[in-house]
């Protein structure tokens, strides 16, 4: 019996993506923007309503960087759920936490501050130790991935301070995923599936709070509501980013490996990728928008 569901799982799985439409005008556009870039790339797009999708080399494995704090996100909130952690619990921060100087690093030894800023602090700003904070208290990197296995996200790993996955952090850094994984997981916590439908929403939330909106997000008018994520070290830039467009809702994540432009200024090939990559998508789907970003905006990045 027990085979015979998993089998008609599998069915409804493979069904469910053969109704997917191909954006053939849409990867034509998109390939030729990646053409030239000096590096690898993968790009998934998804429109949620027409069920049209785009997807070049998006099954390839890449590195998270700090896209890697949506699933310890839901790491934290999977222990709020079971009642192991309460969300507006009060912590006390340790100089034996300090990973960097980022605000959370910041703080004096014994300062106190709740964890629902913690977890603000690391989707918003992307605080790195505030991060591996959450990372510790949601059970380790080892409890994140059985989370993201359990809840059907094959790919998407914690690498760092995980045991058993020194390699894999060697190669990828702090975490690993896929651009398809990563824009599906935006989507489940949007759908409310992620841990609970309550705490999907105060994810997603978090995620709709981005300090760093000069990549994609800079392409994007600004009354547009986005949940977003973005990381970024010295061979890679991605971004994962949820637009709730006039003519209905779209996902697209870009990500990058092996640039051989490591520069941290705005001109970075990879920086630059991802403006055109998140304009390009944005007058695909709304071709009628005049929007462009202001004028010297670029000054503020």
């Amino acid at each position: 019996m027990r085979l015979f569901f998993l089998l008609i799982c599998a069915t409804l799985s493979t069904y469910a993506q053969s109704t997917l439409k191909n954006d053939t005008r849409l990867e034509r556009k998109l390939q030729s923007a990646l053409a030239g870039f000096r590096g690898n790339v993968g790009v998934y797009v998804y429109h949620i309503r027409s069920g049209k999708r785009v997807s070049i080399n998006a099954d390839t494995l890449f590195p998270t960087a700090s896209m890697i704090k949506i699933p310890i996100q839901c790491g934290v909130f999977d222990k709020i759920h079971k009642g192991e952690l309460s969300y507006n619990q009060e912590l006390v921060y340790k100089d034996s936490l300090h990973y960097d100087d980022g605000i959370v690093g910041s703080l004096k030894d014994g300062a106190r501050i709740t964890l629902s800023k913690v977890v603000m602090l690391m989707e918003t700003v992307s605080d790195n130790t505030g991060s591996l904070w959450c990372q510790a208290l949601a059970g380790g990197g080892s409890a994140i991935n059985t989370w993201l296995e359990t809840n059907g996200f094959h790919q998407t790993r914690v690498n760092s301070r995980t045991p058993g996955r020194e390699a894999n952090r060697t190669q990828y850094g702090w975490g690993q995923t896929t651009p398809h994984e990563m824009a599906e997981l935006l989507v489940y916590i949007r759908q409310g599936k992620a841990v609970s439908p309550d705490a999907s929403d105060e994810m997603y939330r978090n995620l709709g709070r981005q300090f760093w909106d000069g990549d994609g997000l800079s392409q994007i008018p600004p009354d547009v509501k986005v949940a977003t994520k973005n990381g970024a070290v010295n061979q890679s830039r991605s971004e994962v980013v949820l637009v709730h467009a006039p003519h209905g809702d779209y996902v697209y994540c870009i990500m990058t490996k092996n640039q051989q432009d490591q520069t941290w200024e705005r001109t970075n090939e990879g920086y630059e990728l991802l403006r055109t990559v998140g304009a390009l998508i944005w007058h695909h789907f709304e071709p009628k928008s005049t929007w462009k970003p202001a004028e010297g905006y670029e000054k503020w990045w």
